[in-house]
C-alpha cells in the first residue's frame, strides 16, 4: 500500500486546477503620462500608507512629478519621508533622487481647513465671515457624518485642477469607509435635496413680505416641533447657515460630480491593498467587486507582507518528524518516529509481548522531566545533544513556517479563483516597520518586481 500524500502535497496538486494569477507591472503604470491619479484603498492595517509613499517616490525617482496626499490621520508618512508633520498644504520631500527631472511632495487632509477654504473661495467676505462662524458650520466642518470623505473628493480636485503635479497618489481611511468618498457626490445631493433642508431654505428663497408671512404661518408649527427636539437657539444657526451657503449649494454638487468622473477616467488607476489573511482578502474582493459596479478603473491588487521560505522544498511534516528524532536519542531516521520505537523487534520477546524484565519501582523510575535534566557532564549536555536541541527547535520553527505559507497561498488562491481577471503583485513581509526614505525605496523595488513571494499554483 503506498503512503499517502503529506498535507502540503495534496494542496499544491489542487491548486494546480488554479488559474495562475496575472501578475501586476507596476513600473510601467507609475512611468506612463496618461496615469494622473492612482487611488490606494484597503482594509485598515495592510500597508495602505507604506505603499502609496512607496509608489510615489519610485513614480518621483522615474521623472514624475508626484503628490502624496493622504487622509489617514495617523502620521506614518510624514515619519517616513523624514518631514516634521503633514498639513493641508503639499510639502517637498527632501533626499529624493531628482536626477531623472521628477519631484515628490507630501500632505495630509485637514478636512476643517479645506471645508474653510471652499467658504472663502465661493462666498463674498462678509458672507464667508457669516459662515465661518455660524455655530453650525463649526460643528459641520469638524465631524459631520460623510465630511471627511466629501473634502477628500474637493482635495483631489483642487489638486488635479492645479495641474502642478503630472501624478496624485491617493491614500485612503481604511476599512469599507475607504470607498465612501465614492459615494460622496450622492450624499451630499440627498442632504442638500433633503425635505429638512428645502423646508428650511423656503423663506430665505421667498422673501420679503410674502416670507415673513411663510415663516410666521407656514412655518411656526414646524419650527415650533423642531425647536423642542433640537433646540431653539440650534435651529436658528441650522437656518442662518443654510440661508448663507444656499448660492454655494449648487457648486458642492457640481464640484462633487466632475471628481466623481475624474475617478472614472481612464487616467486614474485604483489599487486594492490586501495582507494575505482571510478578512484582509475578503474585503479586498468587496473593493474589487465595488470598484466594478462603480466602473472604476481597477489596475490591480498589491498582495502585502507575504512569508516567504528559501527552504521551502523541506515540508512542514518532514522537519517536525526529524525534529522528533533528534529530541529523542533513541529514535535515528526512523519513518514512524516513537511508534516505530515501540513496534520495533528489538524492544519485544518471541512471543510479541515486551521483554520480561524486573519491573523498577515506581520512586525508583526517573520521570521524563528528571531524565531531560540530568547532572551536567551526562550525555544530555553534551555538545552533540545541545546542537541536536538547537537543530530540533530550528526544525520546529520551519515548520510552522510552511504551515503560514501553506495558509497564505490557499487565501491567495481562493482570491485568484474567485477574480482570476485582477492582477497581483506581491511584497515580502520585512522584520520591522519602514521609517526612512531607504525603507521606501526598498518597497517600491519589491511593489515593481512582479516576483511572487507564495509558490504558484502547480509550482
Amino acid at each position: 500500500m503506498s503512503p499517502s500524500p503529506d498535507p502540503a502535497a495534496r494542496h499544491q496538486e489542487g491548486a494546480r486546477h488554479l488559474s495562475p494569477a496575472r501578475v501586476l507591472d507596476v513600473d510601467p503604470l507609475l512611468e506612463d503620462p496618461k496615469t494622473r491619479i492612482v487611488v490606494c484603498c484597503g482594509s485598515g492595517g495592510v500597508g495602505k500608507t507604506t505603499t502609496a509613499a512607496a509608489l510615489g517616490l519610485r513614480a518621483a525617482e522615474r521623472g514624475r512629478k508626484v503628490v502624496v496626499l493622504t487622509i489617514d490621520p495617523a502620521r506614518r508618512l510624514a515619519q517616513s519621508m523624514g518631514i516634521d508633520s503633514l498639513d493641508n498644504t503639499p510639502r517637498r520631500v527632501k533626499g529624493v533622487d531628482d536626477s531623472a527631472g521628477g519631484e515628490l511632495h507630501a500632505m495630509m487632509l485637514d478636512m476643517k481647513r479645506t471645508f474653510d477654504e471652499i467658504v472663502e473661495a465661493h462666498a463674498d467676505p462678509d458672507r464667508a465671515a457669516a459662515i465661518l462662524g455660524n455655530p453650525f458650520y463649526q460643528s459641520l466642518s469638524a465631524g459631520f457624518a460623510g465630511t471627511q470623505e466629501y473634502m477628500a473628493m474637493e482635495k483631489l480636485g483642487q489638486l488635479r485642477a492645479r495641474d502642478d503635479w503630472d501624478l496624485i497618489v491617493v491614500d485612503t481611511p481604511p476599512s469599507r469607509s475607504a470607498l465612501d468618498f465614492l459615494d460622496a457626490p450622492k450624499r451630499l445631493g440627498s442632504f442638500l435635496d433633503g425635505k429638512l433642508i428645502r423646508v428650511l431654505l423656503a423663506p430665505a428663497k421667498v422673501g420679503g413680505r410674502a416670507g415673513m408671512k411663510f415663516l410666521n404661518v407656514g412655518m411656526s408649527m414646524m419650527t415650533g416641533v423642531l425647536g423642542k427636539v433640537l433646540g431653539g437657539q440650534f435651529l436658528k444657526d441650522v437656518q442662518t447657515f443654510v440661508a448663507a451657503m444656499d448660492s454655494m449649494f449648487g457648486g458642492f454638487r457640481t464640484r462633487a460630480d466632475a471628481t466623481y468622473k475624474l475617478l472614472q477616467a481612464p487616467g486614474t488607476a485604483f489599487l486594492v491593498v490586501a495582507a494575505p489573511e482571510r478578512d484582509a482578502l475578503r474585503e479586498a474582493a468587496y473593493f474589487v467587486e465595488r470598484l466594478a459596479a462603480e466602473e472604476m478603473p481597477l489596475a490591480g491588487l498589491v498582495l502585502n507582507r507575504v512569508h516567504g521560505s528559501g527552504a521551502d522544498r523541506l515540508s512542514a511534516e518532514r522537519a517536525l518528524a526529524a525534529a522528533e528524532n533528534l529530541e529523542d536519542p533513541r529514535i535515528v531516521d526512523q519513518d514512524d518516529g516513537k511508534a516505530g520505537l515501540r513496534n520495533s523487534p528489538d524492544t519485544q520477546d518471541s512471543s510479541g509481548s515486551p521483554e520480561s524484565a524486573p519491573e523498577e519501582p515506581e520512586a525508583s523510575r526517573p520521570t521524563e522531566t528528571s531524565q531531560r535534566t540530568e547532572a551536567p557532564g551526562t550525555a544530555e549536555d553534551t555538545p552533540e545533544r545541545s546542537a541536536d536541541r538547537l537543530a530540533a527547535g530550528l526544525l520546529r520553527l520551519h515548520a510552522e513556517r510552511m504551515h503560514l505559507l501553506a495558509r497564505e497561498q490557499r487565501t491567495r488562491d481562493r482570491f485568484t479563483a474567485r477574480h482570476p481577471e485582477v492582477a497581483v503583485t506581491e511584497v515580502a513581509a520585512l522584520p520591522g516597520d519602514v521609517h526612512d526614505l531607504a525603507g521606501l525605496r526598498d518597497i517600491g523595488a519589491r511593489l515593481a518586481a512582479g516576483r511572487p513571494e507564495l509558490p504558484e499554483p502547480g509550482a
